[in-house]
């Protein structure tokens, strides 16, 4: 009978700098590849790797590497995309967890099946959408999904979760949770079920999403319209990882009460706030590091970026430490400023 071990891809002292959209330097002592739910359960049977400490890895998008991890490095590598069922009311689409998600934005549109354009062009791979709840444009990740299967990393069990069991907020999911119940280092995801909606209806009350239809004239555009104005809209804002290193927006949009927002316009009338249902206001964090001047600044090779500063960049050849202590001084001048405590989006390790 073959060991655990004769069945797994492992990789030994594999650098990481390609696998983090940061193109942070740091190097796995111990990467395996997780190509089906099997393999996991083969890396908790194995006698060394499954009582070590793990790290699950899918595009590296939303990651600030400051060492090199002493766990074991998971990448999900699970492909596959099928449309599993047609209902009067949606497409419910599967897709393997270590699928790019721009790419299955693209293959779900080619399909004829809309509803996840305003996600265009997000980094990352599939089975870290559900983790971050990702979201742009009027859309969050929670809004399109269905459920998804993960496998437990101590039982090596495989579970379906629906999306009350995931527990999604803002930019957050039960598997960013470590108090009871949550999930975060306990679960590797590998596929996700999405729902795109039938009839299909554009998502636009956005103002980049508005500013282009007014432009244009087009105040009723197709799906393929609205993922090219998001993909525009992306490119001129945001850098493209694969030629400046960055993992997209680093803190959360904070939010706030009524209070504190009109406290805060107060003294600085063009602060940039979204109203919520719920009374409170979500405000924009690049503009409240903008407003104190953080455009352009840098720290080593990290640097806030010159076009958006809510992204910071690898200048190249940053640290992760360079990374954190720019976001460390960003945070303390922010607060000092408005007395808004930013939280970063990215996971450090």
């Amino acid at each position: 009978m073959s060991s655990p071990a004769t069945l797994l891809e492992i990789s030994h002292g594999c650098s990481l700098r390609a696998l983090n959209s940061f193109g942070l330097p740091a190097t796995a002592g111990t990467l395996v590849h997780i190509r089906s739910d099997a393999d996991v359960r083969r890396v908790l049977d194995h006698p060394a790797l499954g009582i070590a400490p793990k790290l699950v890895l899918g595009g590296g998008s939303n990651l600030v590497l400051t060492r090199d991890p002493q766990a074991v490095v998971l990448q999900v590598e699970v492909m596959g995309r099928h449309l599993v069922e047609t209902r009067d009311d949606a497409w419910i689409v599967e897709f393997g967890a270590g699928e790019s998600w721009h790419g299955a934005v693209a293959w779900t549109l080619d399909q004829g099946w809309p509803g996840l354009e305003n996600l265009a062009l997000i980094p990352g791979t599939v089975g870290g959408a559900p983790v971050q709840n990702i979201g742009a444009y009027g859309i969050e990740l929670a809004d399109r999904f269905e459920s998804l299967d993960a496998v437990d990393l101590v039982t090596g069990r495989s579970v379906t979760l629906n999306a009350r069991a995931c527990a999604f907020g803002y930019r957050d999911s039960v598997f960013k949770q470590t108090g009871f119940g949550g999930l975060a280092g306990k679960s590797l995801v590998t596929r996700v079920r999405l729902r795109l909606p039938r009839p299909w209806q554009p998502v636009r009350a956005y103002l980049d999403i508005e500013r282009r239809m007014a432009e244009t004239g087009n105040l009723a555009p197709d799906a393929r319209t609205v993922f090219d104005w998001v993909c525009a809209i992306r490119r001129a804002k945001l850098p493209d990882p694969a030629l400046l290193g960055n993992a997209g927006s680093f803190f959360k949009n904070p939010v706030v009460s009524a209070e504190q927002c009109r406290d805060i316009i107060g003294r600085d009338p063009h602060l940039v706030h979204y109203p919520l249902a719920d009374g409170r206001f979500k405000l924009a964090a690049g503009w409240l590091i903008d407003a104190c001047g953080w455009r352009g600044k840098r720290v080593g090779g990290a640097a806030v970026y010159e076009r958006q500063a809510l992204v910071l960049v690898n200048q190249g050849n940053a640290t992760g430490a360079e990374v954190l202590t720019l976001a460390r001084a960003i945070q303390e001048s922010v607060y000092g400023r408005f007395g808004i405590r930013l939280e970063p989006e990215p996971v450090v390790v």
